[in-house]
């Protein structure tokens, strides 16, 4: 492969007044991916520049930021399948801790608000695996349960962009694998949050979140579900 230019988004908040963009030079080679790329600028290039990452294997999400204008996780995003000129820059909807940096604290504030945790029945306490594995109503649970709170379909949403306050497709997500699941008794309580005025009502449904998923997971999908429920309960005078 040739020679490819990268264009990495430089901002501290506590000394600069605004962003700009450095360039680098990178030899890029085979399989090579963005993550690889920005290890190569920090140690030959420009030892300032700071981004997270942990595993390298997509699983943790702490590489998640924006490249050629989509999110995505460094790790698992090749250089070939973007071109020679390449524009990274942090998560949207975050504030930005220092370049690729960010601060994840708005989206797990979101996400703790719909109970996040499994509050099992007494039945379930007693046995926990009720749910047989190959069962159509495990299927429900597990299709969008691999979630790794990457916070790339929070920066896609083009609503939480509007209303900081709205939950956001990943916490809502996480609250229908919960509410779908009948061993868990904390579906009152969620749905109240997820059904209430920053919920899932307010999705315009326009799929961004499952666009830039690195798990192939459908949070669109799951609020839909949760509408389902929400104006059902609706008609029925509130009941569960």
């Amino acid at each position: 492969m040739a020679d490819v230019k990268i264009k990495v988004l430089r901002y501290h908040p506590d000394v600069d007044t605004e962003a700009r963009y450095d360039s680098y030079i990178v030899d890029a080679r085979e399989n090579m991916t963005v993550l690889d790329a920005l290890f190569i600028i920090l140690t030959e290039q420009d030892q300032t520049i700071s981004f997270r990452c942990s595993c390298r294997l997509g699983m943790c999400g702490s590489c998640g930021m924006i490249m050629n204008n989509k999110e995505g996780l460094a790790c698992r995003t090749k250089i070939a399948k973007l071109g020679s000129e390449i524009t990274v820059r942090p998560l949207r909807n975050l504030p930005i801790i220092k370049d690729l940096a960010v601060n994840m604290d708005p989206f797990f504030k979101q996400w703790q608000r719909i109970k996040p945790y499994f509050v099992p029945t007494e039945e379930a306490a007693n046995d926990f695996a009720v749910i047989p594995p190959e069962s159509d109503r495990r299927e429900i649970i597990d299709q969008n349960i691999d979630c790794i709170t990457c916070g790339a379909c929070y920066s896609a949403c083009t609503l939480v962009s509007l209303d900081d306050s709205y939950i956001g497709p990943a916490a809502l997500n996480r609250a229908y694998t919960l509410v779908a699941d009948e061993r868990d008794q904390g579906t009152k309580q969620r749905m109240e949050v997820a059904a209430g005025e920053d919920g899932v009502l307010r999705c315009h449904t326009l799929f961004n979140c499952m666009e830039v998923c690195p798990k192939k997971l459908a949070p669109t999908w799951s609020i839909q579900k949760l509408k389902t429920r929400a104006v059902t309960a609706a008609f029925k005078g509130g009941s569960k």
